[in-house]
C-alpha cells in the first residue's frame, strides 16, 4: 500500500483534519488542514489513504494523544471490510459483507 499498513501503524503520509460529518463507518473527514496550522491546534484528526484513497486509519488527536482510533479494511468492490475502533483502550471489531451489511460486532 502506498501509505503503509494502516493495521500496523506504519503510515508516514498523513492528511489532517478539524472534524468528521455523521455516524456511518467509515467516518466522513471534513475541513482539511495543513499540517503547518497543527502547531496551533490542540484537537485535529490525522488520516491515512490507500492509493484507491480509501480511508485507512483515522486519529482524533487531542492535545497530542491519541483519543480515538479508526482503522479500515475493504473488500475487493471497495466495500468495508473491517472496522477496528479503539478508544480509551477499549477496542470493538465490526465486519461487514461486501454488500455492507453487518456481519458481527
Amino acid at each position: 500500500m502506498e501509505n503503509g499498513d494502516a493495521m500496523t501503524g506504519e503510515d508516514t503520509n498523513y492528511r489532517y483534519f478539524l472534524t468528521y460529518s455523521g455516524v456511518n463507518l467509515p467516518l466522513k473527514l471534513v475541513s482539511p488542514i495543513e499540517a503547518g496550522a497543527l502547531g496551533h491546534r490542540n484537537t485535529y484528526i490525522r488520516a491515512s489513504y490507500d492509493s484507491e484513497e480509501r480511508l485507512l486509519r483515522c486519529e482524533k488527536i487531542v492535545y497530542g494523544e491519541v483519543e480515538l482510533r479508526h482503522d479500515y479494511e475493504y473488500h475487493a468492490n471497495g466495500a468495508l471490510s473491517r472496522a477496528l475502533i479503539e478508544m480509551g483502550g477499549d477496542e470493538t471489531e465490526m465486519r461487514f459483507d461486501a454488500e455492507g451489511r453487518v456481519l458481527s460486532e
